[in-house]
């Protein structure tokens, strides 16, 4: 058989299940113009033609790894970027696109021709991805990209890729059409927190060679430097910072992004930002002549938080050179981008904004994965934006499945279809197991009770069988039992599957939590229709047992102490079996006169607050702690702003803290506990060996509490960070 790529054999995979007339349609992204004339016989080997000054080109070598070439090989591959004399017939046919280009397959050989090398390389990616059923489909496609710059920006908090996950992306990128990279991880040092520092030569020569494989598959590998968090804005630090790009560009860096998110105070000032980027545009990246266009993240990158009145945004667009791309999130943090919202950013900052969308990213959701499509981008925006990245997941893997449709959606947005593209994303991800993938990831699309506010579809084709079957139709409740084994079989599947092992890697602590799922939702049913074998007290008792190692499953989770948990199918299908337990139990209690506890899951802490970024954050039981989920974003907390935990039921306390990422910051805060139906003050300090972290008073050990309550009691609004908040119970 042919030595073919991933693209190639994921065409194959698909192959099967999709009519014959389609098959250019199954290469991604979906090409802009098709005219396909039918099929021809797959050739073993090919010859290729192209001028003297391609040798080198890695259009090129993509083709010849992607198939085996033979210089006597009667089928003849020529292939051409706009001016080389092989290709110069056909260079009529090229769309007038950058990365544009044109392919022309019959059954005597195939005419490649790019506008530039890239076009020409995505052309050989089209090319391998047409084969299907050993044959190859004949016809031509005329083809180009909606969006100048694709791709993703691994930008999340947490454990940052590995070097093996980021070659990978960086592979799947070029398949997919995706030219872009921005490497920022915020716990990278030295693109943060040591932004002065040059990396170690490990660490260098790493970055070095994504550089090098990046350009291999066509990609523009952008390091970015986040210089907001201490920078100081005189000629030092403006030295230190050209001096840190000269040193990756050394190391063969030739685009760079500057990010000055998530900050405020002194490196939030909008005119000293536009200063100091413009002094490196003219100073550096214009010096060198061969850079990409230099990118920025401002403070203000979403509508939420940008204040009009103070003008940063605009401030940025008159004072800032044209050439820099601004970065913009949408309405809010986490907000899909449609035509009226480019508008506005694209007026206040005088050029197209540069999307950052925070998907699939779950950094403020990790007891979720998320595995569903990428939707909800209008199709229209094409020519509003300058740019179009991705935030994914630290699973790199399984961000892969959304990452699929991002790259289609960036190329081609009209043909844009989400949940097409998803299947396809899946079956590229994993051809083997395909539907076992598919059923696992509908019940992990959605993100649960989150800060932002962000939910996605998840149970759609659950919805009225799950309402059916609380009001006890049998036939119903009997389609819930068909869902709950069909998930466990898909993650026997997946368990067991050695095709990708990193991904199985990724998603196995979902995986188990699946299992407990679907063996709780058999249970459950079993419950409710009545069994002659096992008797309804052996069932209660297996449901409760499942329901706890649910729990011990969340808890044991310690990769994010401060946000535990894993969580699975939680919008419609967990959510639908616990009210069936809770259904069986109450039928079962008022026929027989017991008294069997019908709770299913029982949360029993509130939180209430004024201050708009914290009123959405989950509550979380580890042990006996009790963790308000941490917020990646600075929190503008408003004076006389509050956050209130209510009890369900009394509980005795035993020490609390929180941090805020702030010094000398607990006496501007007020702590009250209500016990007794009266609010007590509790004393706040700093601790003396974190600078940052607050302690309750030792007079809050022991108090019965049924509230408690932290007020802004400065008179002024703060800035902080909400990194953590926490307290203990006996």
């Amino acid at each position: 058989m042919n030595k073919l790529t991933i693209g190639i054999i994921s065409a194959l995979a698909l192959a099967g299940t999709m009519p014959a007339k389609a098959q250019f349609k199954l290469v991604n992204p979906v090409p802009q113009n098709i005219q396909s004339t039918g099929f021809a016989q797959l050739p073993q080997c090919v010859n290729i033609k192209t001028s003297n000054n391609r040798d080198n080109s890695f259009a090129v070598a993509a083709l010849k790894n992607g198939i085996r070439v033979e210089s006597n090989a009667k089928y003849t591959i020529t292939l051409g970027i706009k001016g080389d004399k092989c290709v110069k017939a056909y260079a009529k046919h090229l769309p007038k696109k950058a990365e544009g280009y044109w392919l022309s397959i019959n059954d005597k050989g195939a005419i490649i021709i790019g506008n530039d090398e890239e076009g020409l390389f995505y052309g050989v990616q089209t090319f391998l991805g047409s084969i299907a059923k050993g044959k190859l489909e004949t016809g031509t496609v005329a083809d180009w990209p909606d969006v100048d710059f694709r791709g993703t920006v691994e930008g999340f908090y947490g454990t940052p890729w590995s070097h093996q996950a980021r070659l990978s992306q960086i592979a799947f990128y070029g398949r997919n059409k995706m030219n872009t990279y921005i490497y920022g991880p915020k716990d990278d040092p030295y693109h943060r927190d040591q932004w002065r520092k040059p990396y170690p030569t490990e660490e260098g020569n790493r970055i070095k060679e994504l550089n090098e494989v990046a350009k291999k598959n066509g990609v523009n590998f952008y390091w970015a430097i986040h210089p907001g968090v201490d920078i100081k804005w005189n000629n030092e630090d403006r030295d230190n910072l050209i001096n840190k790009l000269e040193m990756m560009y050394a190391l063969g860096i030739r685009s760079f992004a500057v990010f000055f998110d998530d900050i405020w105070g002194e490196g939030a000032k909008a005119d000293k930002q536009a200063e100091l980027l413009n002094y490196v545009d003219n100073n550096f990246i214009n010096r060198h002549k061969d850079i990409s266009p230099l990118i920025m993240c401002p403070t203000e990158y979403n509508k939420a938080w940008a204040n009009d009145e103070k003008g940063y945004l605009r401030t940025l667009g008159t004072k800032m050179n044209k050439d820099i791309r601004i970065m913009w999130t949408g309405n809010s943090v986490v907000h899909c981008i449609d035509k009226e919202s480019m508008q506005w950013i694209n007026s206040r900052i005088d050029r197209k904004a540069y999307i950052w969308w925070n998907f699939p990213v779950s950094d403020f959701v990790r007891d979720h994965i998320l595995l569903g499509p990428a939707y909800g981008n209008g199709k229209d925006i094409a020519s509003d934006v300058s740019g179009f990245v991705s935030n994914p997941m630290e699973h790199a893997e399984a961000s892969k499945v959304s990452l699929y449709g991002i790259a289609d959606y960036t190329w081609n947005m009209k043909a844009y279809d989400a949940k097409t593209d998803w299947l396809k994303g899946i079956e590229d991800l994993l051809p083997g197991n395909t539907e076992a993938l598919r059923t696992f990831a509908l019940y992990n699309k959605d993100l649960g009770q989150n800060g932002h506010g962000f939910r996605r579809e998840e149970g759609e084709e659950l919805k009225d069988i799950a309402a059916a079957a609380v009001k006890g139709d049998s036939k119903a409740i009997e389609e819930i039992n068909t869902k709950c084994i069909q998930l466990k079989n898909a993650c026997d599947l997946l368990l067991a599957d050695k095709s990708n092992k990193e991904l199985i890697r990724e998603l196995r602590p979902w995986l188990l939590q699946a299992k407990n799922l679907a063996d709780y939702g058999t249970t459950v049913v079993m419950m409710n229709q009545g069994n002659n074998i096992i008797n309804f007290n052996n069932l209660y008792q297996q449901a409760k047992s499942i329901q706890e190692q649910m729990f011990e499953l969340e808890n044991s989770d310690v990769r994010h102490a401060l946000q535990p948990g894993i969580k699975v199918g939680t919008k419609v299908m967990l959510p639908t079996l616990h009210k069936l337990f809770t259904l069986a139990v109450d039928n079962y209690n008022k026929q027989n006169g017991t008294n069997l506890s019908n709770v299913a899951e029982y949360m029993p802490y509130k939180l209430t607050s004024n201050v708009e970024q914290l009123r959405l954050l989950p509550i979380s039981i580890k042990n006996t702690n009790v963790n308000v989920a941490p917020s990646n974003e600075v929190i503008n907390w408003q004076k006389d702003g509050f956050v209130e935990i209510e009890t369900e039921h009394v509980v005795m306390l035993n020490g609390m803290d929180f941090n805020f990422d702030v010094e000398n910051i607990a006496d501007k805060f007020k702590l009250e506990i209500m016990t007794n139906g009266i609010w007590q003050p509790i004393s706040l300090s700093m601790n003396k060996h974190n600078k940052t972290l607050v302690n309750a008073g030792r007079e809050i050990d022991g108090l019965k509490a049924k509230k408690l309550r932290l007020t802004n009691t400065s008179g002024e609004d703060l800035k902080v960070y909400f990194r953590s908040f926490k307290f203990a119970t006996k």
